[in-house]
């Protein structure tokens, strides 16, 4: 099955983005909605963004970082999924992220790793690590893994950060050589 999703349809994603917005009377606001459980189980690939909470910059130090990679590598292998691609950004991360079975479970494994991450990064005392929820795309067949690789690891180039994605410390592949993703077409979300 193929399937192309932020968060459904148009309509959707809008109902979704006021359905995240803080209420008129102060309540709490409600989750984003996510797709259909179905959509998160099996041979797919996804191009997942976790923001930190209040976008603050935690990821600026090389320790912090490899921690929370460290607890995202460590959940993946529970829930058959492997991390394809990472980066890091000062304020959120990009992960490619692939089911290797018929019962990868990428929704599961979104909980864990931010769960584990959170709380590995609680012990540091300066507040919680993560925002409620996160941003995904289910990718199509057509978009290739190596094409969605150059573009995240493109990331930090864009954001004028640096001027080649080899001069960036906190990216990287699991599959691809960067020599393999600067050869690549940059894909387009």
């Amino acid at each position: 099955m193929i399937v192309e999703a932020l968060c459904g349809s148009p309509a959707q994603r809008s109902a979704g983005l006021q359905a995240c917005r803080l209420q008129h009377d102060g309540s709490m606001r409600n989750r984003r909605p996510r797709l259909d459980r179905a959509h998160y189980v099996g041979l797919q690939r996804y191009f997942l963004t976790f923001c930190t909470a209040g976008r603050r910059r935690r990821f600026v130090q090389h320790d912090v970082v490899q921690m929370v990679l460290d607890q995202i590598s460590q959940s993946a292998p529970s829930f058959d999924i492997v991390v394809i691609a990472y980066c890091f950004m000062p304020d959120h991360v990009h992960l490619l992220i692939e089911g290797c079975s018929e019962s990868a479970d990428a929704a599961a494994f979104v909980h864990q790793a931010k769960q584990r991450s959170g709380y590995a990064f609680a012990g540091r005392g300066v507040g919680p690590l993560w925002q409620p929820s996160y941003h995904d795309r289910v990718l199509r067949d057509d978009e290739a893994s190596l094409s969605v690789t150059r573009y995240i690891l493109d990331n930090p180039v864009r954001a004028g950060l640096v001027k080649s994605p080899s001069d960036y410390a906190f990216s990287g592949s699991s599959r691809f050589t960067l020599e393999n993703v600067l050869e690549a077409i940059c894909w387009q979300p």
